[in-house]
């Protein structure tokens, strides 16, 4: 049976489909580690703004601000994975017809782009080499979720 427009999707999948664990585990991924990449330049929003004399306060960000790089690091990496297991192993997205992974990979690029500006804007805050200011900053963090509309957009759309 297939599922039309208007109809939900049969319940007979068998548990052992590598497809829906891949897609799955995928999203789990790309759901974490978007969280970092949401949350982490609010960090640097808040060490902007810490006054000279906290240095407490500054230490503490900075811990939080580490520790979210090195999670947000590992996610990614399991996020790229899964997501050339389902591109390269299962074929999803590949063939003609298909630009709108062309330009979610791009999306894609853009992202781990990101997040590399993340780990080089927390050296700088690590090196108090920061010169940005706490409003560029927080201009900066909505780059993350306009990556992450787009790529939603495009996986669910396809519009081309």
């Amino acid at each position: 049976m297939v599922a039309g427009p208007l109809q939900a999707a049969p319940y007979d999948v068998p548990m052992d489909n590598p497809y829906l664990w891949a897609k799955s585990l995928h999203i789990i991924f790309i759901a974490s580690w978007f969280a970092g990449l949401f949350y982490q330049p609010r960090l640097f929003v808040n060490l902007a703004m810490v006054a000279g004399d906290s240095h407490a306060e500054r230490e503490r960000l900075l811990l939080m601000a580490r520790k979210l790089q090195k999670f947000a690091t590992l996610i990614m990496v399991l996020a790229l994975a899964t997501g050339l297991w389902l591109w390269l192993g299962i074929g999803i997205g590949k063939g003609p017809g298909n630009g709108w992974m062309h330009a979610k990979l791009a999306f894609v690029v853009g992202a781990i782009g990101f997040h590399h500006m993340n780990a080089a804007l927390l050296r700088r805050f690590e090196a108090s080499a920061n010169t940005r200011s706490h409003r560029w900053l927080r201009a900066y963090n909505e780059v993350s979720v306009l990556l992450f509309a787009a790529i939603v957009i495009l996986v669910v759309v396809k519009p081309f």
